[in-house]
C-alpha cells in the first residue's frame, strides 16, 4: 500500500529574497527577528543588511539565475518581490507539492504575506502566519483546511511524529469530506492527545471515539484512525476510499 510522504519536521532552511531598496528594508526588519534565515539580495542593496547576524548572498546578475539554487538549497523562501514576478520566476522549477519548497510573497507595503507554493504539505501556510505575526501583517491563506480551521488530513500529527498510512486517493477523498463539513469519525487508540493545535475548537462534524468498534460506520462519511493495530486488507476494502490511518511513534518500553 502506498502512503503519504513524511514531511521534514527539522528546522527548515529559510531564505529571504529582496531585489529593491524598499524590499531590502522590509527584509532586513524581518531578518533581525529571524537570525537563522539567509539573505539573497541584489548586490546594490546588500548594505541594507549590514550589522545583522544573517548570512548574506549578494548576487550581481539576474534573479532568475538564483531560483534554481534557491529551490535546491532551502525549505522556505520568502520573496519581497511582486507576486506576478515570483510566479513567472518559479514556474520552470516546479516539480510536485511533495518536493517543492514553500514559497511566500510579502507585498511591497509589508501588509500581506501570501503563501504561493507548498502552503499545506510544504509548510508555507504555517510560515506565512509566523512571518505575518513578526511583521504585523495579515497572512492570506487559501488552503481549505486552514481557512476552515479544520483537520489537515494529510499532515495531521506531523508535529508529533505521526506517519500517515493510506492510498493518496483516500487522503484526497477524506480531505474533501472533512472540509465539506460531512460527519467524520476520529478514533484515537494510540499516540498523544495533543494533536489539535489550532486556537479554535474542533469542528462539530468531527466525532471522537476511543475504539474502532465504537463507530457505527454507516453514520460517517469517513474515518480517521490513530492506531498501532494492523489494518487488514478487508477493512481497507470495506471502507473504500473512506479510511486514513495514522501511526504514532511506538512508545519506548
Amino acid at each position: 500500500m502506498s502512503s503519504a510522504p513524511i514531511p521534514n519536521t527539522a528546522s527548515p532552511r529559510l531564505c529571504l529574497v529582496a531585489i529593491t531598496k524598499h524590499g531590502a528594508g522590509l527584509a532586513a526588519r524581518l531578518a533581525a527577528d529571524l537570525p537563522e534565515a539567509d539573505i539573497c539580495t541584489s548586490a546594490k542593496f546588500a548594505a541594507s543588511f549590514a550589522g545583522l547576524a544573517n548570512t548574506v548572498r549578494a548576487y550581481e546578475g539576474a534573479l532568475r539565475d538564483e531560483i534554481g539554487p534557491l529551490f535546491e538549497g532551502y525549505d522556505q523562501i520568502v520573496f519581497f518581490v511582486s507576486l506576478g514576478a515570483v510566479v513567472r520566476l518559479i514556474a520552470p522549477h516546479l516539480r510536485s507539492k511533495d518536493e517543492d519548497p514553500g514559497v511566500i510573497v510579502v507585498d511591497d507595503a509589508g501588509q500581506y504575506v501570501i503563501p504561493v507554493l507548498s502552503g499545506h504539505v510544504g509548510g508555507a501556510n504555517e510560515w506565512s502566519e509566523r512571518v505575518a505575526d513578526l511583521m504585523g501583517a495579515a497572512p492570506v491563506l487559501t488552503t481549505a483546511s486552514d481557512v476552515g480551521r479544520t483537520i489537515p488530513v494529510d499532515i495531521l500529527g506531523r508535529h508529533l511524529g505521526w506517519r500517515v498510512e493510506a492510498p493518496k486517493i483516500n487522503i484526497t477523498r477524506v480531505s474533501a469530506h472533512v472540509v465539506n463539513g460531512e460527519p467524520i469519525a476520529f478514533v484515537q487508540e494510540a499516540g498523544s492527545p495533543d494533536w489539535w493545535t489550532r486556537p479554535t475548537p474542533l469542528p462539530d462534524n468531527i466525532h471522537r471515539f476511543s475504539r474502532f468498534d465504537e463507530v457505527d460506520l454507516e453514520r460517517f462519511a469517513a474515518l480517521l484512525w490513530v492506531t498501532h493495530a494492523d489494518v487488514p486488507a478487508e477493512r481497507w476494502d470495506a471502507l473504500h476510499e473512506r479510511l486514513v490511518v495514522y501511526r504514532p511513534p511506538q512508545e519506548a518500553a
